[in-house]
Parts: structure tokens; C-alpha cells; sequence
């Protein structure tokens, strides 16, 4: 749901970028072959066949193996869903061949989601190199139809944006907030989708974000979501303790002003065609970029007091800092100083890197790659 103008028109977007348009008609901003490995035995060979070929990126995580009930669930939505993100043009999925999450069955359910795929296993290739091998020449041939990928003009309004602060510092709530919260609504004014990640800061402001509900249902799902993170050990975290002791519209302050239309368990996806959803969702940045990914965003905007300087191998980051000290020294790893930067130039940036224009973190060439426990990670 977008908040119209006065006179009853969207805000326009309107310059425009080359964009690659799915054919369910999501909307990438990459155009990158997604190397990923079932369980954690195989991704050292998931990161050699990513490496052998430019298109390609792979998805390291130590999952898939002895996991039961709800943390296996989640594990194998939220990779399915990353294959799925729009910046992904097929996968490959590699496996052992006696884990849990097995890869041949898990690459039938990518095949149906309509995603181009190909699958290889330790066990069954007939070792390690003959794995490697076989990986390559699969990832090579999706590589080569990907490069025939559409293109097609595309603004802003178009794509599903990711948003998230990984800490509650007086800089990020002072000011790097407010300053992307802008740009939230001027991107949902426009019919753009947003989806904003990190549900801890919730805990102690259950009533209050429920209030920014836009349905009933919703409504429900935070406070649920808030009462649960207010029972676990592990929210005596630094975000969690800030947020108690912070107002609410500060904590919350990424979000812009528009009401929360949809809440998204860690790994699904965002169903809403345009509006506000809330990804459930720890606020540190690896788990974070990839529940934001998995719901299907093309790009994240990550606002960062301690200059976190890594991005995410299947969406581009664009770091945001309003701390000064962290954006001298840190430079070369933070897009904007929000210091001397409002929500336009926050606008600009994500158009120059939907365009393709690289982050920093892509020009660095650093990643990290995670997913959330449903029980305790120590």
C-alpha cells in the first residue's frame, strides 16, 4: 500500500536503467549463476566451481546436515528462495550424496519454481575433482543462457529494495536513519516494494509496532514475533538492548512512515506486488542480507555505525553510515555519509548500482553468507 501524492498520483521514479526481467517479471539488478551447496560437506567444491567461471557466485554455509524440524525447513526455504531472487538466472546445486538436505530432490523443487538448474553430488560424480569438473561444465552452460537474458528499462519503482541497520548507535538512529527511512517512502510512494529486516528491536516495542500494521494479521505476527524475542536469552544483544532503552520511532526509523503490510518468516518471500514488509529477522548483517535476498530483493541498503565493510554474494549492498569516524576511516568500504547526504542521494545510489555500477563492497570483492537458527547458534 503507497501513500499517494496530493493529488492522487504516485510519486515519479523516472529515471530509468537497463534491468534483467525474469520471465515471471521480477525485476534483477544481476545477472549472476548461483553455485550452492546442499550441505555443508560440499561447499568447499560449491566456492571452486563458482571460481572457475565470472557469472557465477557461491553460497557457503555450514547447514544441511543433522538438522531437524524447523531448522531444516528454514535452511532449505530460505536457499530455495535464493535461488529464486531475481538477480539469479539459474543454479547449481552441490551436494555429498548422504546429507540430509539432498541435493537432487532439493533441485527439482528450484526446477519447479521455474529457475534453470543443474545438480552434481561428491558421491555420485565419483569424487571431489570429478565433482568439480562436472560442476563447472554445468554452471558454464547455464552461464552462456544466462547471457541471453532480457534486458529491459526498468526505475526503482520496479524492484523489491532491502533494508537493514545492524546496530542502534546514536549515528544510525541520529542520524543515517532518518535519512534512509526517507528514502523508504519516496520509494513506496513510487509503488517500489521494501522490505526491512531485523526483528529483535522489536521486543521491547511490541504494542507499538503492531500499531504500524496495516492489517489485522500482521499486527498479530509482530506481536507474536515481539513476545518471542522478548523470551530468549539472546536478547540481551547490543541491538536489543538499545532498542529498550530507545523510542520507538527511532528503532524503527529505517522503516520510513508508511504501515507494515506484510510479515515474512526468515527465508520466505515478499508476496505484496508494492508496499512495506518486515522480514523476521536477526539485525546482524550476514543473516540479515540473506533473509532480505531470499524474500526476494535485488539490492540492500545497509546502514552501519561500525563500518561492516562486506556485502552479499547474490544481491549488491549499499553501505550507509552517519557516524563520522567510521566514514573517514572507512572510506573506500562506505557508499554514503549520511552526514552530508539526504534521502536523493540514497535514491542515486541505488539507481547507479541497479544500473550496474558497483558497490563498494562488490568493488572489494567481499562477501559473507549466512542463515538464522531456529535454535540457539553458539
Amino acid at each position: 500500500m503507497s501513500m499517494p501524492t496530493a493529488d492522487g498520483d504516485r510519486t515519479a521514479l523516472p529515471e530509468t536503467f537497463d534491468a534483467y526481467r525474469r520471465d515471471d517479471e521480477r525485476v534483477g539488478v544481476r545477472n549472476r549463476v548461483l553455485v550452492v551447496p546442499s550441505v555443508i560437506c560440499s561447499h568447499v567444491v560449491a566456492e571452486r566451481i563458482a571460481e572457475a567461471n565470472e557469472s557465477a557466485v557461491s553460497t557457503p554455509h555450514d547447514h544441511g546436515c543433522g538438522q531437524i524440524g524447523n531448522d531444516h525447513e528454514q535452511t532449505e526455504r530460505t536457499l530455495l528462495n535464493l535461488a529464486r531472487n531475481p538477480n539469479v538466472a539459474g543454479a547449481t546445486v552441490v551436494g555429498l550424496g548422504c546429507e540430509h538436505l539432498q541435493s537432487g530432490p532439493f533441485a527439482e523443487k528450484i526446477a519447479n519454481s521455474g529457475v534453470p538448474v543443474r545438480e552434481t553430488a561428491i558421491q555420485d560424480a565419483g569424487g571431489t575433482a570429478a565433482c568439480v569438473e562436472e560442476g563447472i561444465d554445468a554452471t558454464a552452460d547455464l552461464a552462456s543462457d544466462a547471457a541471453d537474458a532480457d534486458r529491459a528499462e526498468a526505475t526503482l519503482s520496479d524492484l523489491t529494495v532491502g533494508v537493514v541497520s545492524s546496530d542502534l548507535d546514536r549515528s544510525t538512529r541520529e542520524v543515517a536513519a532518518p535519512v534512509v527511512g526517507e528514502a523508504v517512502d519516496a520509494l513506496l510512494d513510487a509503488g517500489a516494494s521494501v522490505a526491512v529486516a531485523g526483528t529483535e528491536r522489536l521486543a521491547a516495542h511490541g504494542d507499538a509496532a503492531a500499531d504500524r500494521a496495516a492489517s489485522a494479521e500482521a499486527a498479530d505476527t509482530i506481536r507474536e514475533i515481539a513476545e518471542r524475542d522478548a523470551g530468549r536469552p539472546g536478547n540481551a544483544r547490543r541491538v536489543a538492548r538499545r532498542a529498550a532503552s530507545a523510542e520507538f520511532d527511532e528503532v524503527v526509523g529505517i522503516w520510513g512512515s508508511i504501515r507494515v503490510d506484510e510479515v515474512v518468516p526468515y527465508g520466505g518471500r515478499v508476496t505484496v506486488d508494492e508496499g512495506l514488509a518486515l522480514v523476521d529477522s536477526p539485525s546482524r548483517f550476514g543473516e540479515a542480507a540473506t533473509a532480505l535476498a531470499a524474500a526476494g530483493v535485488s539490492v540492500v541498503v545497509h546502514v552501519t555505525a561500525d563500518g561492516v565493510p562486506t556485502g552479499h554474494p547474490v544481491v549488491p549492498v549499499v553501505k550507509v553510515t552517519g557516524d563520522g569516524a567510521t566514514a573517514e576511516a572507512l572510506a573506500d568500504d562506505i557508499d554514503l555519509d549520511a552526514r552530508a547526504a539526504g534521502p536523493d542521494a540514497v535514491l542515486d545510489e541505488l539507481r547507479r548500482v541497479a544500473d550496474g555500477g558497483r558497490a563498494a563492497a562488490e568493488e572489494h570483492g567481499l562477501t559473507t553468507f549466512a542463515i538464522n537458527r531456529v535454535g540457539p547458534s553458539l
